[in-house]
């Protein structure tokens, strides 16, 4: 099925790829893979989702926010290559969460960034290996940060 296609299904869009906020590149292809540098969850190119989960954000929120890096993610590679349907599978997720302390369900909040590439891609070439780790803080505020190694 078309990725555009599946997204519009699912009721979701593609923002404009939001500006780095630093000296790196969005994306950078290596041979036939490609690395998206972390991405918060952004909405009009501001951080939507703040503050540290299991204090003030809930796992949903957090997992709400997962989805909104998921999507500028994806809009990042959709700028990049031109169309998502080149995609052959997802090879990595690395999840941050801004945790409270004694906040230890990272694995949970980053679920929201990998339900929606499974359910997007299928389950062989939407689901990866991942990692999921609690920090004390992220970028704006954001309650989470994700970065993506795609095949193409």
């Amino acid at each position: 099925m078309d990725v555009y296609e599946k997204l519009r299904e699912m009721g979701l869009h593609l923002n404009p790829p939001s500006h780095p906020a630093g000296i790196y590149k969005p994306v950078k292809q290596v041979g036939n893979l490609l690395y998206v540098s972390g991405q918060t969850p952004k909405e009009n190119n501001v951080v939507a989702v703040s503050g540290k989960v299991g204090a003030e954000r809930t796992i949903e929120e957090g997992q709400h926010a997962a989805r909104l890096c998921t999507l500028s993610a994806l809009s990042h590679l959709d700028n990049y290559i031109g169309d998502l349907n080149n995609i052959k599978s997802l090879v990595k997720t690395l999840g941050f969460v801004a945790s409270a302390p004694n906040f230890n369900n990272q694995p949970a909040v980053i679920n929201g960034a990998s339900a929606l590439l499974r359910d997007l891609f299928g389950e062989d070439a939407g689901v990866g290996a991942r990692s999921s780790i609690g920090v004390s803080e992220l970028p704006g505020n954001a309650a989470v940060e994700i970065e993506f190694i795609f095949e193409i």
